[in-house]
């Protein structure tokens, strides 16, 4: 389990660098917008970030007065330093299928697949209103299934079977094949999570999906 002393060393690595390289090369490869000639906006899940340059402080748009997690920072900071691929595959893989990702593999099904599936096995009215906030595009797979545009150009499927009586609820979190040459697959588990947790905070605020 990293320690915060970690997590701050990461981020003042991932700042470092990204402070001495144009931002108009990190705009483009991002994909996101700018607010004004110093500032990347940056949408995450439900809440707007601004992003500083070349400080890369991080600012609440959303207006919601909670702390901006420092997990989350050094996640959209990874992705601003990587060199994004020029377009999307198109073709989805399991995170197994992911280089390198065989090590993080339990961490990625503690964080991600393990509570999807008990949080909304049997609640699938529940991911479908929560998904719907997050802006998900449903898919056919599973029951129930949404695509999120977690990232600009890291796109996420999570894909649920509910259960029932005789069958336990099973479920998968799918990715575009090149989100290995943009994020870490330490980063890529850290993301899934990310968005599973929001769906299920935002399930828990509305008892009554």
């Amino acid at each position: 389990m990293p320690r915060i002393d970690d997590y701050i060393t990461a981020r003042k690595i991932a700042v470092e660098k990204l402070s001495n390289e144009p931002f108009d090369i990190i705009l483009e490869r991002s994909g996101f917008e700018t607010d004004d000639e110093n500032g990347f906006r940056v949408p995450f899940l439900n809440r707007v970030y601004r992003v500083g340059h070349p400080d890369l402080d991080f600012e609440d748009l959303s207006n919601t007065g909670q702390e901006i997690p420092i997990q989350e920072q050094i996640l959209i900071l990874h992705y601003m330093s990587a060199t994004s691929p020029q377009a999307l595959s198109g073709n989805w893989v399991s995170y197994r299928e992911i280089p390198g990702a065989s090590f993080y593999f339990s961490a990625f099904v503690k964080r991600a697949v393990d509570p999807l599936k008990k949080v909304f096995g049997s609640n699938v009215s529940g991911l479908t209103k929560a998904a719907e906030q997050l802006n998900g595009r449903p898919v056919e797979p599973g029951d129930v299934g949404f695509e999120f545009a977690v990232l600009p150009k890291v796109p996420m499927q999570l894909i649920l079977y509910a259960g029932d009586e005789e069958f336990p609820a099973e479920a998968n979190v799918l990715f575009d094949r090149t989100v290995g040459e943009i994020l870490s697959p330490e980063d890529i588990a850290w993301l899934a999570g990310m968005l599973v947790y929001r769906l299920i905070a935002i399930s828990k605020s509305n008892p009554t999906s």
